[in-house]
């Protein structure tokens, strides 16, 4: 799986980059906040990769914030690739953080290719997205939810991870550990 990538850029749009790198070039889809941020001819992004039957699609991001959001947004029933680009391009990490604290539905709407009801989903199930950021708070914030999709990706419900961990703290190894041993006695 590729995680990152490095090289020269050779072609540039808005929201798509070639980058030559070792004699290959990388067709890569970026958010329009990352290509604004990138100056120069070289990139250097972190990347989440996508494999279908039909395509193996690179989305390269600038920040590790910007790719989290954009990670977390495709793990929701609904919400493409595309639709997370669109997110991304449209808000920051900090901005998008704030709406989805706010409950902001009339601000998430504006969003090419999110609705009323696909908004309201997405805020449902972001209610708890903080952006990492340098104080304690963040980090603490940022282990609370690295945690919770672990869990779910092992396939525990999200009202029972939250119930779980209602009022813990600790790492992330230390919250998957509390959580597991409080489901396991449900």
């Amino acid at each position: 799986m590729i995680v990152g990538i490095e090289g020269k850029i050779v072609y540039k749009e808005p929201t798509l980059l070639h980058i030559f790198i070792n004699g290959l070039t990388y067709e890569v889809n970026v958010s329009v906040n990352s290509s604004n941020a990138i100056s120069g001819d070289v990139a250097k992004l972190f990347v989440t990769q996508i494999i279908r039957e039909d395509a193996n699609l690179l989305f390269g991001f600038v920040s590790k914030d910007e790719k989290k959001m954009f990670d977390t947004l495709l793990k929701i029933n609904g919400v493409g690739p595309k639709v997370g680009l669109a997110v991304c391009s449209t808000f920051t990490p900090e901005t998008f953080a704030k709406i989805v604290s706010a409950k902001d539905v009339g601000m998430l709407k504006r969003v090419p290719g999110i609705g009323p009801k696909a908004a309201s989903r997405i805020l449902v199930e972001l209610a708890d997205f903080i952006v990492s950021g340098d104080g304690e708070q963040g980090s603490a914030g940022n282990d609370m939810l690295e945690a919770t999709m672990a869990l779910e990706s092992l396939g525990f419900k999200k009202d029972a991870i939250k119930k779980a961990l209602n009022g813990e703290s600790g790492t992330v190894q230390e919250l998957v550990k509390i959580a597991l041993k409080k489901m396991q006695r449900l």
